[in-house]
């Protein structure tokens, strides 16, 4: 069957085509494959052409001609013949139709108006046929704008159709669910594409203005107190604010301190609001207004000072002037409520303001003086509530920290303390005979103190000082020096927090253990122990020879 594998690249004659008994699937190849659940084009890539047939399925010999004239069909000319599938929702993603229309919105019991018009943004899918509505928000409309429909199918009319992009034209109504849109404009892709598609553009039209609209274009700015020039000035200068940086000088402080300050100046009412910028650390992170926002009176008309102020507000008929954008040049010192301001700078706007209002004002920046940094950190008096370690972490951070410890000394010296007798070193009476034990851990060096009991002595034995370090005398508390196996000499006093101790003796371990660890250990501390040490083995051997002789003599006694 491999000859006839090869017969069948030849030409389709009498006697050279063979079948293909090996062949099992008979199905029609796809030209699809799913990969990661996404179908996705596939090329052929076996050979589409048909069996070959025999002598007696050719028919006449006209039809033989052209069998034996065809090529071979492979993977090239098939993938040639035809072209990659492409899906829709692939050629169509992200190419929206955009059209710019308005609808009409009856407005019941208005003498103003009678209806208003309110131009929406209609979006269309091509890749899904779905379409959206959004409506531009406009400040101050007082009326919810942004999206009125969501993205979804669009219903034509009762019998189940939806809208296609061949129903949307220019200059049309379109109803849905009960709101009849008006499309007067479309963006350039979309007269591009309907135009190529074969679609007629109507001529665009111009969107209507509503009654109130034109209203307002009839308004001119009025310099009374009309109704219609305040709705002038409350449409044309809302939410335009000059802003100027300016520094509060103190008279009131002692050092004469300056504050900064930001003045703000609202052009639709001239009111005036004065808030303290907000620095880190100043104490005053929850309150920065100074000076609510008011109209403030410039000058006060004569004999209207007849009542005090500070009990009834001024009135508009007591005031002659009030103050206004040209009484803020910057460069110069303003004084509002008894508070003198020095104008420093002012943001672009309020340049761009001045310059058109008011061009001959010379605007002379001023600039802030910044505050020195402190490179080093003021070194600040502990508090000795604790240790001197744990009372210095307040005063270097907000949020303190436990101190950092010497891990390996403590899991070395863990079990390793230093025994010494004491005594009270004190002129009082009652302290006389008092005996106390010293004892000294390795492991932190810190010190704790018991008093032996005393028989008669009316003072209570036990915790004389618990566990902690001890500072020596005339050290400070930025740099502390505590004690150390060093300073502990047989005879050497000891200042505890201004009690005086005097060591008198000390365990065979301590003397053991500073001559195996010599290191800053003075020679006198050393030979302190080894006198009072090696005396006091000396009287115990001899008190031991005395009392074996005793009980020898005793003993001989009894057997005489």
């Amino acid at each position: 069957m491999s000859e006839g594998k090869k017969t069948t690249r030849l030409p389709l004659l009498p006697g050279y085509t063979f079948h293909d008994l090996t062949k099992s699937a008979f199905h029609r190849p796809q030209t699809l494959e799913y990969k990661g659940g996404y179908p996705v084009p596939r090329h052929f890539s076996m050979d589409m052409r048909p069996d070959p047939c025999s002598l007696d399925e050719l028919g006449t010999e006209e039809d033989s001609d052209l069998l034996s004239d065809t090529k071979p069909i492979t993977t090239s000319t098939v993938r040639d013949s035809y072209p990659p599938f492409i899906p829709a929702y692939v050629t169509l993603d992200k190419k929206v139709l955009r059209f710019y229309a308005y609808f009409r919105e009856d407005v019941p019991s208005c003498p103003d108006e009678e209806y208003r018009i309110r131009p929406v943004t209609i979006y269309y899918y091509l890749e899904d046929d779905t379409m959206c509505i959004y409506e531009p928000v406009v400040e101050n409309s007082g009326i919810p704008q942004g999206k009125r429909l969501k993205r979804q199918r669009m219903p034509k009319n009762q019998h189940g159709e939806y809208y296609r992009w061949k129903d949307l034209n220019l200059a049309i109504d379109l109803e849905m669910f009960g709101v009849k849109y008006h499309i007067i404009q479309c963006d350039g892709f979309t007269k591009q594409f309907l135009e190529r598609e074969g679609i007629i553009l109507n001529a665009p039209e111009v969107m209507p203005l509503a009654p109130h609209r034109k209203h307002l274009q009839k308004l001119k700015p009025c310099p009374t107190s009309s109704v219609d020039g305040e709705k002038y000035t409350f449409f044309t200068l809302d939410r335009k604010v000059l802003r100027f940086y300016a520094l509060w000088e103190d008279a009131d402080s002692l050092v004469g301190k300056t504050s900064p300050v930001t003045i703000r100046y609202f052009l639709v009412d001239n009111t005036v609001e004065v808030r303290l910028v907000d620095e880190p650390n100043s104490g005053r992170e929850a309150y920065t207004g100074l000076m609510g926002r008011i109209r403030l009176p410039k000058t006060i008309k004569t004999g209207s000072e007849s009542f005090p102020s500070c009990v009834l507000e001024v009135s508009p008929q007591e005031v002659e002037e009030y103050y206004c954008p040209k009484d803020f040049q910057v460069g110069q010192r303003v004084k509002l409520l008894g508070r003198t301001f020095l104008l420093c700078d002012c943001d672009g706007f309020t340049k761009d303001y001045y310059k058109m209002t008011y061009p001959d004002m010379e605007l002379q920046p001023i600039q802030i003086p910044k505050k020195t940094k402190v490179t080093e950190r003021p070194k600040l008096p502990t508090m000795a509530l604790d240790s001197l370690e744990d009372s210095l972490q307040n005063c270097l951070s907000l949020y303190p920290g436990p101190p950092r410890k010497n891990v390996m000394k403590i899991l070395g010296n863990s079990q390793k303390v230093l025994r010494y007798s004491a005594i009270l070193d004190s002129q009082k009476p009652a302290d006389i005979g008092r005996r106390f034990i010293l004892s000294y851990f390795l492991s932190n060096d810190a010190v704790s103190i018991f008093e032996k009991p005393t028989n008669n002595s009316g003072i209570i034995g036990g915790r004389f000082l618990e566990k902690t370090r001890i500072p020596k005398p005339g050290s400070t508390a930025d740099d502390p020096k505590y004690y150390s196996p060093a300073d502990l000499a047989i005879g050497a006093k000891v200042d505890v927090f201004g009690h005086c101790f005097l060591l008198t003796d000390a365990d065979q371990y301590v003397l053991s253990y500073l001559e195996a660890n010599p290191n800053d250990i003075p020679e006198e501390t050393l030979e302190s122990l080894r006198q009072k040490l090696s005396l006091g083995t000396a009287n115990d051997q001899g008190a031991i020879q005395e009392n074996a002789c005793s009980s020898a003599g005793v003993e001989a006694q009894k057997t005489l």
